[in-house]
This record gives C-alpha cells, sequence and structure tokens, in this order.
C-alpha cells in the first residue's frame, strides 16, 4: 500500500517506520529541511528505543523515504495520515492550524480515491474540520478515518507492533476495508480492531489519557495522605492493584505525570468539556493535584538540607519526564529545577538520554554530568527523579562516599527504606509513612 505520513514528530516517525516495516511502500513528509536531511542519513531527532534500527533497515531497503516534497508525496498517497503537531493554545484548546493546513494540502495535491487518517490527537469534529477543508478543494473522492495513537514514550515500537487494540473510526465501507487490510499484519494473535464512528474514535484517545493521568494523580494524593497518617504506600498499591477491576497499572506514586500526552490532552478534554456545557469537574482536579505533587521533591529536599537551600549543591538522576525516552514536555524536573535555582542551589543533574534537550531548554544555569556518579561530587543531597533502570540498584558505598551529606530524596521509591536508614543515609520518598 502506498501511504504518506505527514510530520515526523514522534507519532508520525512511529507510525511510518513501523507501517513500513510490514511492507509497505512509505513517504514521511515534513517542511523542516534540517529533520529531514537528518533522517535521510539515519539521524533521529527523537531516542526511542528501537526505532532507528526499523528507519535504517526500511530505508535501506526502499520502503521508507523522507522528503519535504509534501505535495508531491500527497499526490502519490492511497493513505494519508496526518501526524502534525496540535499543541495547547492558551485556553487549553488544541491549535489545529496545523492540521488544517494539512488538510488545505491534501485537497490541492490528491490525484487519486483516498483514504485521510488523522493520527495527530485532536479534539471531537476535528475529522469533520478536516473534511470541510478538503471538500471544496478535491477533485477526487476521499474517505475521512480517526485512528487515534496509543503509544508510550520509551515502548512505542512494541506498542505499534504489538498493540491491545486498534480504534479505527471510520464514515465508509471504503475507509473500513482499507484500514482493516493496512493493520491486519498487526493483530494476528487476537487482538481487536475496534471500528466505531469518528466522533467515538476521537473521544476515545481523550478519554483513555484522562483515565491514566486520573490514576496517577490519585495514587499521588493517597501517597501524600499515607505520610500523614503512616501508612505505605507500597503496601496500599499492592492491596488495591490486586481487585481485579481496578488492576496495577498506573498506581506508582512519584513526582507528578508530564510528557506530550497527559498535560495537553486533560487540559484539551476539559476545554472542549467547558465548551459543551459538560464540565469535567473530576479532571480539573487532577490537573490540580498534579501540579502540587510537582513541587514535592523540592519540598522534601528542603526539609531534609534543614530548611536552608542557598549554597546548597543538589544532584538530580533523571532529566526526562520519563525513562527510556529524551522528552522533557512537562518534566517534573524542570519544576524542580526552577524552585531549586531559584532558592539558591546549584544543581548538577545526569539522564542517560535528556541532556542535550535540557541544555537546549536551560542551557547553562544547570551543571551536567557524564555519569549519575559524576554528579554526585561534593553535592550535599541526591534528587532521583526519573527511574531509569541504570539508576535501580546502584552502589550505595560509593554514593555515601561521593555525597558531602548522606540525604537521599527518592521520587520513584526505588530504595528500600530500613536499608537506606540502615546505610547511614538520609532518605526521604514518596507515602511511606512518617519519615
Amino acid at each position: 500500500m502506498k501511504i504518506t505520513v505527514i510530520g515526523t514528530g514522534y507519532v508520525g516517525l512511529v507510525v511510518g517506520a513501523c507501517l513500513s516495516e510490514t511492507g509497505n511502500d512509505v513517504v514521511c513528509a515534513d517542511l523542516d529541511v534540517a529533520k529531514i536531511d537528518g533522517l535521510k542519513q539515519n539521524v533521529l531527532p527523537i531516542y526511542e528505543p528501537g526505532l532507528e534500527e526499523y528507519v535504517e533497515r526500511n530505508q535501506a531497503s526502499g520502503r521508507l523515504t523522507f522528503t519535504t516534497d509534501v505535495g508531491a508525496a500527497i499526490a502519490g498517497a492511497e493513505v494519508i495520515f496526518i501526524a502534525v503537531g496540535t499543541p495547547p493554545d492558551e485556553d487549553g484548546s488544541a491549535d489545529l492550524k496545523h492540521v488544517l493546513a494539512v488538510a488545505d494540502s491534501i485537497g490541492r495535491h490528491a490525484t487519486r480515491e483516498i483514504v485521510v487518517i488523522t493520527k495527530s490527537t485532536v479534539p471531537v469534529g476535528t475529522a469533520d474540520k478536516v473534511a470541510a477543508v478538503i471538500r471544496p478543494l478535491i477533485a477526487h473522492p476521499f474517505h475521512m478515518c480517526s485512528n487515534p495513537e496509543f503509544l508510550k514514550e520509551g515502548a512505542a515500537i512494541d506498542d505499534f507492533m504489538k498493540p491491545d487494540r486498534v480504534v479505527i473510526g471510520v464514515d465508509a465501507d471504503f475507509a473500513r476495508d482499507r484500514m482493516g487490510e493496512l493493520y491486519a499484519p498487526f493483530v494476528r494473535t487476537g487482538k481487536p480492531i475496534i471500528f466505531m464512528d469518528i466522533p467515538s474514535a476521537e473521544m476515545t484517545k481523550y478519554a483513555a489519557n484522562a483515565m491514566l493521568a486520573t490514576r496517577i494523580s490519585f495514587m499521588n494524593e493517597i501517597a501524600n495522605l499515607c505520610e500523614k497518617v503512616g501508612a505505605n504506600v507500597d503496601l496500599v498499591r499492592k492491596g488495591i492493584g490486586s481487585d481485579s477491576r481496578i488492576g496495577p497499572a498506573f498506581l506508582f506514586p512519584g513526582p507528578g505525570y508530564g510528557g506530550s500526552c497527559f498535560p495537553k490532552d486533560v487540559k484539551a478534554l476539559v476545554r472542549t468539556s467547558e465548551e459543551c456545557g459538560a464540565p469535567l469537574g473530576i479532571l480539573r482536579a487532577v490537573e490540580d493535584a498534579n501540579e502540587r505533587q510537582k513541587h514535592r521533591l523540592f519540598d522534601k529536599v528542603r526539609e531534609a538540607l534543614g530548611g536552608e537551600l542557598r549554597g546548597r549543591r543538589v544532584a538530580l538522576w533523571g532529566l526526562a519526564f520519563k525513562a527510556n525516552t529524551d522528552d522533557m514536555r512537562e518534566s517534573p524536573s524542570l519544576t524542580l529545577i526552577e524552585a531549586l535555582v531559584h532558592a539558591g542551589a546549584t544543581v548538577v543533574a545526569h539522564d542517560p538520554a535528556a541532556i542535550p534537550e535540557t541544555q537546549r531548554r536551560l542551557g547553562n544555569r544547570i551543571a551536567y554530568a557524564a555519569t549519575g556518579y559524576d554528579a554526585l561530587a561534593g553535592a550535599d543531597a541526591l534528587v532521583v527523579v526519573t527511574d531509569w533502570n541504570e539508576y535501580r540498584f546502584p552502589d550505595f558505598a560509593r554514593i555515601r562516599a561521593a555525597l558531602n551529606r548522606p540525604v537521599v530524596v527518592d521520587g520513584r521509591n526505588l530504595y528500600d527504606p530500613e536499608k537506606m536508614r540502615a546505610l547511614g543515609f538520609t532518605y526521604r520518598s514518596l507515602g511511606r509513612g512518617r519519615e
């Protein structure tokens, strides 16, 4: 199948690489000349495990190509995925200007009957808006489709190649047949392709992310309460996660959610609900809880260092909003860094993947270390922000020797409190009773 993916950001690049892996001819188009030039040389603009190998292999085979000629890419396509950015507007709603600009190009350059798919996360009604732009411009039949992505950063290749489900909103049998054929290789193990109307597919994406964000904020609030009443959130998590109605996923407390999806999508859904006269007050509470949670680590560092941070040196392990990505969007580390610097502390940070992106954002406002242990030298405290595997089983004796003060604030509950205290650390974590 001849496929064009417009947009080579996180979603578009993963979609293009994975669809080419199953034998399709895929063209990924983007107006960013530097990005496309890099991709032609197998230089990726994002860090995602396994993606570089897919891009390199499928470019070498000729199944995957990159171009800045969006019009030509559209002209050769049978199926077109719109995967451009939908950044939040000032009021929290999704900005659709890039999506609608692509729709205009599709209308002007399509040369045959096509299926047009919104892959970007877009509010309910966007497919109708895209169709309204295309309709007066196009000389051939076209069919709209909504195919929301459910890709976890750090595991996106597996999520696409072995999905839990594929959600497809269609308005015609032609689109249903083409999309069923396209996704058949990915659901051979029996996972479902769920066909539905387009508005329901558009809503499904927002509802899924809002539910997961709600679980995260709920568990963070429970962890905070556990500290007040002397309960252990690790045991509470196991107790409720074993209930089949709840399940164990997304019940680990942490420093707050971030990334490209949850913050933006929760805001957009709140905005949509208010515009429709059915406000989602629960999601306002989720947002508020998440903003509070992002300040928890700073409060714990300040308390562990006796209330005074001016002149202190603080080591950070982890900058990305989660492990296995270099994504810094809405990362809790940024909130922590701002608070520490404002309080007069010096920050030195390590992250296996996100240092270049952090340097782009913060420049020399903080220092950067080549290894996690290098960050510790002379520091008055270590704060674990991101749960990269290399931070899970460190050399505690080496940490103890390198730190100026034996203070560890564990924002991911990676370490055992009793062991840390036995090793002589002043140890703070989340929700494990009164520390």
